[in-house]
């Protein structure tokens, strides 16, 4: 397994090194000048192009790829053109906010996932299989945009249990966690149910029923373990987008998030904030693959690192 491990650490350098010129590539291609909004709405001609000289915008791509990664190397990840702060500073401060949301959205999402799933899976075609599909379609299915509205409408508009928005206390973690974790959770559901009813099938199940092994015992202590390696790649997937920050949801309720820094660069072109977010969120994905592979091995030792 260390093999394996140091091989997949070296072969992220390559992978991040196309994803940064695929992502400094499409930063550039965003419509607007970014000198421009600096400057300000009253700058001249001259005034403009200055401020475009300082901020190396007038530098060829090439060049302004080079100095980006350079920087990257020696630990600096730019200005931000709108606040002025260190980026490296922007992102330590959206960053756990981010992180804490994602962690309590996945943990409700996984614990109810699972249950919904075996419940179907050990209850097919009767009303219980029905009720929990029917659930996860519908986590699936309602935007979350719509979700979260409705949530913010009936808990703190009309019986003011939970704030509307914004980081104050754990209460203000509740309803954002909900409205994210409600899509996982479904999606979760599913893979269990799917995975779950497949193991059921093999021979090894039946024979423990034959030795006249309880069900439960069945189910929770022999058929789950091996039904959950898609669940588990399933899950860290959804983890990896909820940590990249869920635009729409920070949106929303107002979150100070990665999500909403995403968006509000974009909106100003703060080409060093937009850049290093995405990255960032490239990173969170490769990183999280790479547990996630590893897991495989600790779930079932049948499985071999080469």
């Amino acid at each position: 397994m260390l093999k394996y491990f140091v091989k997949r650490v070296v072969g992220i350098i390559p992978i991040l090194i196309i994803v940064s010129v695929l992502i400094f590539l499409f930063v550039h291609m965003i419509p607007g000048d970014p000198a421009r909004l600096v400057a300000g709405p009253d700058a001249s001609y001259q005034d403009i192009e200055l401020v475009r000289e300082q901020l190396g915008l007038n530098e060829s791509l090439p060049s302004q790829y080079f100095s980006f990664v350079g920087n990257i190397f020696q630990g600096d990840l730019g200005t931000s053109l709108k606040t002025k702060r260190p980026v490296f500073d922007e992102l330590a401060t959206r960053f756990m906010p981010t992180f804490w949301l994602s962690v309590w959205s996945m943990a409700w999402a996984v614990l109810i996932g699972l249950l919904i799933g075996v419940i179907s899976a050990t209850n097919r075609n009767n009303w219980k299989d029905y009720l929990g599909m029917f659930g996860a379609v519908s986590g699936i299915s309602l935007p979350s945009f719509w979700l979260g509205l409705m949530l913010i409408q009936l808990f703190s508009v009309k019986l003011g249990w939970f704030p509307t928005g914004g980081l104050d206390s754990w209460k203000s973690y509740v309803l954002p966690s909900l409205t994210l974790g409600a899509g996982v959770a479904a999606v979760i559901a599913r893979f269990t149910r799917s995975s779950l009813m497949d193991i059921l099938k093999e021979d090894y199940v039946r024979t423990g029923r034959a030795k006249g092994l309880r069900e439960r015992k069945i189910v929770w202590d022999h058929s789950l373990k091996n039904a959950l390696i898609p669940v588990v790649t399933m899950t860290g997937l959804q983890f990896g987008f909820l940590l990249g920050g869920s635009i729409v949801i920070e949106t929303v309720f107002s979150w100070p998030g990665l999500g909403r820094l995403l968006i509000d660069s974009v909106s100003f072109r703060d080409y060093p904030v937009i850049q290093a977010c995405m990255l960032l969120f490239a990173l969170e994905f490769i990183l999280i693959n790479l547990v996630v592979d590893l897991l495989y091995g600790v779930m079932n030792p049948q499985i071999k690192y080469e």
